[in-house]
């Protein structure tokens, strides 16, 4: 676990991170390893995650609720950062889900509101808390952006994961993740992609309790034995990427997606 030895070297000593998203499932997860490497965190959430990840976290982190979608929550969270801990070192932008409840899928089948609702939570949450966050970095001379993508934006699976809006909103997360790193770059803002395959989270029941699914997952993400993703296997990526071991990398997409994207 995050207090043995992996990260004893304390990568994140004295940052402060403010993590989109990070009261629930992989954003949870990546909140502990942050503390675990030394940081003071900051985690937004929905409403209904807030009082279950303060008992997670205790004292180590500030935690409030909000909608990524609205403008003004990524706007009130950089602010407590500075607040509370003096200034922000990073952010990782973890909020999004799945559209399917409004009409996302095949193209022939997508809805107005299935497209419009699943780019505003994938891809308008991404733009909000990357604009409050380099806002700010541009003040203090830097800073780290990483922002959560998925494998299905370059490697699709049609037979099983049909949601196109899904899968634009995660290639144009991608597209301005590359072009903000490519302008900031002299600024020393780094902004990076992270690009989960299928991991077990609270979004993911539909497909992880699909007897079918984690057949073909078994065989599509087949290192360690071939199973679905766990929220801590992104901890250490996450990490390294807000630190300043990668201080030197930037409009990078890292895939941790058990072969995935490299799988036939």
């Amino acid at each position: 676990m995050w207090d043995r030895v992996m990260y004893m070297t304390r990568l994140l000593e004295n940052k402060v991170i403010l993590i989109v998203g990070g009261t629930s499932g992989m954003g949870l997860s990546a909140a502990k390893a942050c503390v675990a490497a030394g940081a003071k965190v900051v985690c937004v959430g929905r409403d209904d995650s807030v009082a279950a990840a303060r008992e997670a976290l205790q004292d180590s982190a500030r935690v409030i609720a909000g909608d990524a979608v609205d403008p003004t929550t990524s706007e009130k969270a950089v602010a407590l950062a500075v607040q509370e801990f003096g200034t922000l070192d990073g952010l990782y932008h973890v909020a999004g889900g799945s559209g399917r409840k409004w009409g996302d899928g095949p193209l022939h089948e997508l809805s107005d509101a299935g497209w419009q609702e699943t780019l505003d939570l994938n891809a308008t949450s991404v733009m909000n808390s990357n604009r409050s966050a380099v806002r700010q970095f541009l003040k203090t001379g830097g800073g780290s952006i990483l922002n959560m993508g998925s494998v299905l934006a370059q490697a699709p699976s049609p037979e099983h994961f049909s949601t196109h809006a899904y899968a634009a909103a995660k290639a144009a997360i991608v597209g301005l993740t590359k072009s903000c790193a490519a302008y900031y770059a002299n600024k020393n803002v780094r902004f990076n992609v992270i690009a989960p395959g299928l991991v077990e989270t609270p979004m993911a029941q539909r497909a992880v309790c699909d007897a079918t699914i984690r057949a073909f997952v078994s065989k599509k993400q087949a290192l360690d034995g071939g199973r679905v993703g766990r929220a801590e296997d992104l901890d250490a990526a996450v990490v390294f990427l807000l630190s300043d071991g990668s201080k030197f990398v930037t409009g990078q997409v890292l895939g941790v997606d058990g072969g995935w994207s490299v799988s036939g």
